[in-house]
């Protein structure tokens, strides 16, 4: 079974197979997103956030959401055609990844659950996206990372309320 700590090891060797040209760039633990953006070198609203989010028993997708945004339940909902969605705990979350909160991306995941990529997120030019580890990241083109991941692109989140 994989472990967290083989997390950036994967992560980058599943970004590679995929032909992504991208950067690492290690800066350590941080305390917040807006933390995060100035030492990737990136705006807030280009931190790709990756959120594993359960539909049912064994039954997870990737959630692409920019740093400014926050997921939206209800349009979520609507585009899978689902009544009820739910955050895993930590646990459950590393258990369908192989990622610890914090360091969940779809590359290199010990499953390869679905994408779904909010609107907003092609275009975008820059982004930066976890990278399997703590204080690990990957600057990217987002057209790029949308293709490499097959990604379904849906407007699925609302301006994050804590941010405005």
């Amino acid at each position: 079974m994989a472990t967290a700590g083989d997390g950036e090891e994967r992560a980058i060797s599943a970004m590679a197979d995929a032909a992504l040209a991208f950067r690492v760039v290690r800066h350590g633990r941080v305390a917040s997103l807006a933390e995060a953006a100035v030492a990737r070198g990136v705006d807030v609203q280009d931190v790709v956030k990756t959120l594993v989010v359960r539909r049912g028993d064994d039954d997870y997708l990737f959630v692409l959401v920019p740093g400014d945004r926050t997921i939206s339940w209800p349009k979520l909902r609507t585009m899978l055609a689902v009544s009820r969605l739910s955050m895993p705990d930590a646990d459950a979350a590393l258990a369908a990844t192989g990622y610890e909160r914090g360091t969940i991306t779809p590359f290199g995941s010990t499953n390869a659950w679905p994408v779904i990529a909010d609107a907003l997120i092609p275009g975008a030019g820059t982004v930066s996206i976890g990278g399997g580890a703590h204080g690990v990241a990957y600057t990217v083109d987002a057209d790029a990372l949308i293709a490499a991941l097959g990604a379904t692109v849906a407007d699925v989140t609302d301006q994050d309320p804590g941010l405005r």
